[in-house]
């Protein structure tokens, strides 16, 4: 048996290709009433805030950030921005080419999977309709928890669900929001996802000092928990 009993990952730029926001943004801030610049620079501001879920449900979300930005649509434009902006993240979200190869090996190795991410409520509302649904045991969102990280409840939820010690778990992210630290204080081994595409993805907080072990492919993953299993049988 592998020391490793399961491996979490993050999703956005981890399990999928750098993310940038995409053209469907525009109509977004066109039913908000806005520019596209000014809806996306609080988008930014705000994105801890609205990644915790406690401004509410995302219409109540969306209402509060049409608050920062100085604009008072009816509820049916707001209704329909909502409908919008999903459709909006959504096209952002392309998976890795490699995302569900890797997860159907690490459960034919027995291992369990996960995610763990930093989301607003788009994410947890589309997921169960991505090829890789299901193939992850456990799912963790900032915005149904209230914490982001590296908020070590994310983490400890996630082996709570499980029935696992961090001990047990392997993290793998792209680094952002301090995950990777975030990962190791809950007990966790972390590594670093740092595929070339990343250097176009949309980070926040990112961790530009992460010293641990950096994977250039998702699928050194599996020579990762690979090497684990013959370190585990020789000891």
């Amino acid at each position: 048996m592998p020391s490793y009993q399961a491996v979490l990952f993050d999703f956005f730029g981890t399990l999928t290709r750098s993310v940038q926001r995409g053209v469907a943004h525009l109509g977004t801030a066109e039913l908000l009433g806005c520019s596209t610049d000014t809806l996306t620079e609080v988008l930014d501001r705000t994105y801890y805030e609205r990644a915790t879920g406690r401004l509410g449900d995302a219409e109540a979300t969306l209402r509060w950030v049409c608050a920062q930005v100085g604009v008072h649509p009816s509820d049916n434009a707001l209704r329909a921005a909502v409908a919008s902006r999903h459709r909006a993240v959504r096209a952002d979200t392309r998976l890795r080419a490699d995302a569900v190869p890797v997860l159907a090996a690490l459960r034919g190795r027995g291992l369990r999977t996960g995610v763990i991410s930093d989301c607003t409520h788009e994410l947890p509302a589309f997921l169960p309709q991505l090829a890789v649904a299901p193939l992850l045991d456990v799912r963790v969102f900032s915005v149904q928890v209230g914490r982001c990280k590296p908020d070590p409840a994310l983490y400890l939820t996630a082996c709570h669900r499980l029935g696992l010690a961090p001990t047990d778990c392997l993290y793998v992210g792209d680094g952002g929001s301090q995950e990777l630290t975030g990962a190791e204080r809950a007990g966790m081994t972390a590594v670093r996802l740092a595929a070339p595409d990343l250097g176009e993805h949309m980070v926040f907080n990112a961790e530009r000092d992460w010293h641990g072990q950096v994977l250039g492919t998702l699928r050194e993953v599996l020579d990762l928990v690979d090497s684990d299993v013959e370190v585990a049988g020789a000891a």
